[in-house]
């Protein structure tokens, strides 16, 4: 139960923020309103096409989905890695590793601290918001995973994906602080949270066209988040069964589109954080002895 509603607000935190940022693209470019109705309209269009990809099933739906992401997420990443201050980019990523893995430890200490942003803001959330996230990517990885060795498991799911967001954040925050600290361009510190990533590219060639892949790339990437998380949700709440009646499997994914709206319209922003604080926070405890029983269960296991 407690897997079930983490993973339904933390999707229907995903998909507010997501309808907000790409609202915001859109008015950025062509001038579209970004009021709530528009979100609410994106919204409704992204739970659609999931729910047309829940139907076709995983490898019809979500696979061919999730591979057209891919291919414009690396298009984009190469863009900007090629534009932007390459060299800059390059030596941070080896430097933000270096640094992420010798501060980690201090920036995760929660005691003594004076910036209450810390506890009340964006940190304490972005923990909640990953937690309550687990359920549903834990189970679809393993899903996808099965027949594959710890060994693979660990290079493929967990250590070249890190690497990717590493180099992820590395080439987009890093071109955006190099265009604030070396060309004095102070555009993307003024703009919105949701206007950064459109301000920050059009500084470059073909703007038009990377914030175009942009908002196309937010709205794909949760549409792929919102039919698997259905997948998911539908096998728990069919007590493991993969194949559960099609009708329960697009209840689920309307009934996150359903959530993702009420919370927008009732409390923005604060409501989304609130919920996705709210779910995974409770869902710690279940992960930590998550994590005990899977050590245990590789302890226990019969060696060569």
């Amino acid at each position: 139960t407690l897997a079930v509603f983490a993973t339904l607000f933390g999707l229907a935190t995903s998909l507010g923020f997501g309808a907000s940022q790409a609202s915001a693209g859109l008015e950025y470019l062509y001038g579209v309103p970004n009021t709530d109705t528009f979100q609410v309209i994106l919204i409704l269009a992204i739970t659609a096409i999931a729910l047309m990809s829940v139907v076709a099933g995983l490898d019809a739906g979500v696979k061919r989905l999730s591979e057209i992401n891919m291919v414009l997420a690396m298009l984009l990443l190469a863009f900007v890695i090629i534009v932007g201050p390459t060299l800059a980019i390059i030596t941070g990523f080896f430097t933000n590793l270096g640094v992420y893995l010798a501060d980690l430890p201090a920036l995760s200490m929660p005691f003594g601290r004076e910036d209450a942003n810390f506890s009340q803001g964006w940190t304490a959330f972005y923990w909640a918001w990953w937690i309550s996230w687990s359920p549903f990517v834990g189970m679809f990885i393993a899903r996808v995973s099965r027949g594959r060795t710890v060994r693979e498991f660990i290079i493929c799911v967990l250590l070249i994906p890190s690497a990717v967001c590493v180099l992820w954040m590395t080439a987009f925050g890093g071109t955006a602080i190099h265009q604030i600290v070396n060309d004095g361009f102070t555009g993307v510190a003024d703009a919105g949270q949701d206007f950064k990533l459109f301000v920050m590219l059009s500084q470059y060639p073909l703007a038009a066209i990377t914030s175009f892949v942009a908002i196309v790339l937010v709205i794909v990437f949760f549409v792929t988040s919102s039919d698997s998380g259905s997948l998911v949700i539908d096998t728990i709440t069919a007590g493991g069964k993969v194949d559960a009646p099609l009708p329960q499997r697009v209840f689920w994914c309307t009934f996150e589109g359903l959530v993702a709206i009420a919370l927008l319209l009732g409390g923005g922003l604060g409501a989304l954080q609130a919920m996705a604080v709210s779910t995974g926070f409770p869902f710690t405890i279940v992960l930590l002895l998550a994590c005990f029983a899977i050590v245990k269960g590789l302890m226990d296991e019969p060696r060569d």
